[in-house]
C-alpha cells in the first residue's frame, strides 16, 4: 500500500508569548520569556510563587459566554487554538467531506481546575455532594476535541491521547498516520493545558521538578544551562491543520511543511525521571528517522524537550549526539521551552509550531537565559544560545517525553 503524503495547512497557537501564531512566532525570535510573578491564586505558601501564565486572555473574546461556563480552560485554549488553525488554513468546512474530517487531540492532565475547585467546594460543604453538573464533562480529557468536533461537525476519528507531556506529540503522529493511511482527509490536531493551579504547582513542587528561582522569573527557565533548577510550568494550545497533500493542493491551500515522519518509544526505566544514557530518546529519534525515510544528516534544526532539569537536558543532548554523530554539532539546537516554559500535554504542539514556522522562516529561535556552562554537556554542540540564528531549515525534528518514559518525535520538511 502506497501511503499518503501528509502536510501542514493551518496553524493555530495561544502560548504565555503570544496569543496568535503570528504573535507566537515574534515573540520566540525575539528571545521573549513567558514567566512572571502567579496572578491567579495566592502563592505566599507555595515554593514556587512564578509560572508562564497566558497574558491579555479572556475566553468570552472569542467564545459565547454560555459556552465558555460549560469548558474548563484546558477546552477553552483548544477551542481558541483550532479555531485560528481552521481559519489559517481557509478550510470551507461546509466544503469538506465531515466523515473524513477528524479531531486528534493532547493533553497531559484535562481539566485540573474543575476537579480541583468541585473537590474543595464539597470539602468547604456540609458532606452532601452538591456537584456542578458539568463537573464530569468539563473534567474529562477528551472533551476538548469532543467540542470541537461538535462545533463543526466533523465526523471522523474524534479522540484525546494521553501520554503526560509527550501528549500532543503523540497526537500530531496518530493524525499522521490517519491520512497516510488514507483513513482521513484532514485532521485538526495539537494539544491544550491548563494547570496553572494550586494542585498543579503544589503537586510539582512536591516533587521537587519545578525552579523555584523567585527572585528572577524571568531567567528561570535556563536549558542547558549549569544553574538550571527545574521547569517552569507553562499553560496554553497549539493546533495544527493536517491534510493529505493532493486534498490540499486541489484547494489551492498554502502548504507550510510537510510532515515527514514520527516515532515512538519508552524508556522503561522509571515514573518521572529520564534514562541518564537518553537509551529511550536514542531509538524515538532514530524510530523517527527510519519511519520518515530520512538520514541524520538530512536534519538541520532540533526543538528540543530540554525542560530546564538537571538530569534530563544533559541526557537528551547525549542521545543526539549518539544518534546524529558527528553531524550532531552541525544541527541547530534550541529549546523553546526556555521562552514559554514546558506547557505539558500542549508542549509538543507548540513546539512542533515552532519548528514549521523555523522551515517557513529561515530562523532558529533561542534558547533565552544561558550564563553558565555545563561541563556535562558538549561545548562544539549549537545550541542556539541567547539570539535567533538564520539558517536554511530543510528538515526540522520536534522531541517530547514524558512522565512514565513516553517519548514522542515529529520531522517537518521544506515541501518539495
Amino acid at each position: 500500500m502506497e501511503l499518503k503524503r501528509v502536510v501542514v495547512t493551518g496553524l493555530g497557537a495561544l502560548t504565555p508569548i503570544g496569543n496568535t501564531k503570528d504573535e507566537y512566532w515574534e515573540g520566540l525570535v525575539s528571545g521573549k520569556s513567558g514567566a512572571a510573578p502567579i496572578t491567579y491564586y495566592d502563592t505566599e505558601k507555595f515554593k514556587t510563587k512564578f509560572a508562564c501564565e497566558l497574558k491579555n486572555f479572556n475566553a468570552t473574546d472569542f467564545l459565547d459566554r454560555k459556552e465558555a461556563r460549560k469548558m474548563d480552560k484546558f477546552a477553552q485554549y483548544a477551542m481558541v487554538a483550532s479555531d485560528e488553525a481552521i481559519v489559517d488554513a481557509k478550510l470551507n468546512v461546509d466544503e469538506l467531506n465531515k466523515l473524513r474530517v477528524g479531531v486528534i487531540w493532547g493533553a497531559g492532565i484535562g481539566g485540573l481546575e474543575t476537579f480541583q475547585q468541585e473537590v474543595l467546594n464539597f470539602a468547604a460543604g456540609d458532606g452532601t455532594p452538591r456537584f456542578n453538573p458539568f463537573f464530569i464533562p468539563k473534567m474529562i480529557a477528551d472533551i476538548a476535541p469532543a467540542n470541537i468536533s461538535i462545533k463543526y461537525g466533523f465526523m471522523g476519528p474524534n479522540y484525546t491521547t494521553v501520554s503526560a507531556c509527550a501528549s500532543s506529540a503523540n497526537a500530531i503522529f496518530d493524525a499522521l498516520n490517519m491520512i497516510r493511511l488514507g483513513h482521513c482527509d484532514v485532521v485538526v490536531t495539537g494539544g491544550s493545558e491548563a494547570a496553572v493551579t494550586i494542585a498543579g504547582m503544589g503537586g510539582f513542587n512536591a516533587m521537587h521538578a519545578l525552579s523555584t528561582r523567585n527572585e528572577s522569573p524571568e531567567t528561570a527557565s535556563r536549558p542547558f544551562d549549569g544553574t538550571r533548577d527545574g521547569f517552569v510550568l507553562g499553560e496554553g494550545a497549539g493546533a495544527l491543520i493536517l491534510e493529505e497533500y493532493e486534498h490540499a493542493k486541489a484547494r489551492g491551500a498554502k502548504i507550510y511543511a510537510e510532515v515527514a515522519g514520527g516515532g515512538l518509544s519508552s524508556d522503561a526505566h522509571h515514573m518521572t525521571a529520564p534514562h541518564p544514557e537518553g537509551v529511550g530518546v536514542v531509538e524515538v529519534m532514530k524510530n523517527c528517522l527510519e519511519n520518515a525515510g530520512l538520514n541524520p544528516e538530512d536534519v538541520d534544526h532540533i526543538n528540543t524537550h530540554g525542560t530546564s532539569t538537571p538530569l534530563g537536558d544533559v541526557a537528551e543532548l547525549k542521545a543526539i549526539s549518539k544518534v546524529f554523530g558527528d553531524h550532531a554539532k552541525a544541527i541547530n539546537i534550541n529549546s523553546t521551552k526556555s521562552m514559554t516554559g514546558h506547557l505539558l500535554g500542549a508542549a509538543g504542539a507548540i513546539e512542533a509550531i515552532a519548528s514549521i514556522l523555523a522551515i517557513e522562516h529561515g530562523v532558529v529561535p533561542p534558547t533565552i537565559n544561558h550564563t553558565t556552562v555545563d561541563e556535562n554537556i558538549d561545548p562544539e554542540l549549537n545550541l542556539t544560545l541567547n539570539k535567533a540564528q538564520k539558517r536554511d531549515v530543510k528538515v526540522a525534528m520536534s522531541n517530547t517525553f514524558g512522565f512514565g518514559g513516553h517519548n514522542a518525535c515529529v520531522l517537518f520538511k521544506k515541501i518539495d
